[in-house]
């Protein structure tokens, strides 16, 4: 049975998961759910993902939420097809792969996509955005990229220099910054990670998704 995943074509966290099907080569179906419609809040979807919000993959009947976790899943059970080591096994790398997604999570994903919701989403929505809440997020976050120009001048991509799930953790939200009024990460004040961006945007899995994961 074809793994199916389930959600919405432009949402940040289901392009997160059919990029990293694509990295990894994996055929996959995939169910679109209308947001305006509600559909993410009916009692069938909500029996399979109980917090109402995309995406889940059902895998021949093995249900998972969370697109991280789905992430993790997927280049775990495929480990030696597509995308070599985007969860690397040695010891010490996978350390610093541990590492470097904490990273994506505390410094970056919890000021870039509170913004994106603030100052993005919200409008779509018809919803009154918090500017002030939105703009201290994106001067904090400016702060934490320059943490990341710092590790960037050392090595190819966050983890060292094979890329890894923790690098395209950063590439929905990312892409979305500059509608949020941020500079966004390709600017020449910070040339490494400009270089990271490009190199990580570039990929065909997120050239596949970027405009919306197609069924």
């Amino acid at each position: 049975m074809v793994l199916t995943l389930v959600g919405s074509p432009v949402s940040t966290c289901t392009r997160r998961v059919a990029m990293v099907l694509h990295e990894k080569g994996v055929p996959y179906e995939f169910k679109s759910v209308n947001l305006a419609k509600q559909e993410h809040k009916s009692p069938e979807y909500v029996e399979k993902q109980p917090f109402g919000v995309v995406p889940y993959i059902d895998d021949d009947g093995f249900i998972l939420y969370e697109s991280r976790a789905i992430c993790h899943y997927i280049v775990s059970k495929y480990p030696n097809q597509g995308t070599q080591e985007l969860i690397p096994t040695d010891l010490k790398a996978n350390a610093l792969f541990q590492q470097a997604a904490s990273t994506e999570m505390s410094n970056f994903n919890d000021y870039a996509e509170k913004a994106v919701v603030e100052k993005v989403f919200k409008p779509l929505k018809g919803l009154v955005p918090n500017t002030e809440l939105a703009n201290g997020l994106l001067a904090t976050l400016e702060t934490k990229l320059d943490v990341y120009e710092k590790i960037l001048s050392r090595q190819k991509y966050l983890a060292g220099d094979s890329i890894t799930l923790a690098d395209l953790y950063h590439i929905p939200y990312g892409s979305l910054l500059p509608m949020a009024g941020s500079p966004g990460l390709d600017v020449e004040s910070r040339p490494n990670v400009a270089r990271w961006w490009k190199d990580i945007i570039s990929r065909p899995s997120w050239q596949a998704v970027k405009d919306g994961v197609k069924a």
